[in-house]
């Protein structure tokens, strides 16, 4: 697991005005709390804390004024167009200490000829590891799965230290039938009248035709 090494400041000033200036100065308001602490709002470089959260759960080596703290991204909360963090709530962690977290799921392998498909029914999974140990992520192979196979949590390979924080039942990915598109049956089935109706309208003036002859 990585650890990162960042620098924070303790800030005084609060609300909405505050926040907007510390990130003016390309900065971003943080809280850290844990372990029966009250909460301490810190600000840290906006740059070196977004190139530390690309690593899900990274294990952040916090330096506040002078003091080290361990903590690992809890909540991050980003502005919604251009993604750039707003906000961060930063956990404080020990060493060998147990820790709750979300960590990503990954697939490899060809699913079976058929155009299936993978659906995923959870997007993370929830694990208890050590804080200082946090796999980055688990991968599941679904290498000649067909329709109506599903994986569950216990069918999960998970780094040793590592425990489901779900039911082991729960469903994580599931591969379901490709489905026919309604709109290609449709328009096969107006194709047919449409080519019908053509071959209708060409026999009538043949008709018509015909009985003028008739009369005359």
């Amino acid at each position: 697991m990585a650890e990162v090494k960042l620098t924070a400041e303790t800030r005084t000033d609060f609300g909405k005005g505050a926040a907007r200036r510390i990130r003016r100065d390309d900065k971003v308001p943080c809280v850290i709390y844990g372990h029966g602490t009250d909460p301490r709002h810190v600000a840290v470089d906006g740059h070196a804390l977004l190139m530390a959260l690309r690593t899900p759960n990274v294990l952040i080596n916090l330096d506040i004024d002078g003091k080290k703290q361990l903590v690992i991204p809890k909540e991050v909360q980003r502005e919604a167009l251009r993604g750039f963090l707003v906000h961060v709530d930063l956990l404080i962690v020990k060493k060998g200490e147990k820790v709750t977290v979300e960590i990503p799921i990954h697939t490899e392998g060809e699913l079976a000829p058929g155009g299936n498909l993978l659906e995923y029914i959870l997007n993370a999974l929830p694990v208890e590891a050590e804080a200082t140990h946090i796999p980055e992520g688990v991968t599941i192979s679904v290498e000649g799965l067909e329709a109506g196979h599903t994986i569950h949590a216990k069918d999960i390979p998970l780094p040793r230290g590592t425990t489901l924080a779900v039911d082991g039942e729960d469903a994580v990915l599931q591969i379901v039938a490709a489905q026919t598109e309604p709109v290609e049956e449709e328009e096969a089935e107006a194709e047919g009248a449409a080519a019908e109706a053509a071959g209708e309208g060409e026999a009538a003036p043949a008709e018509a035709g015909a009985e003028g002859e008739g009369g005359g």
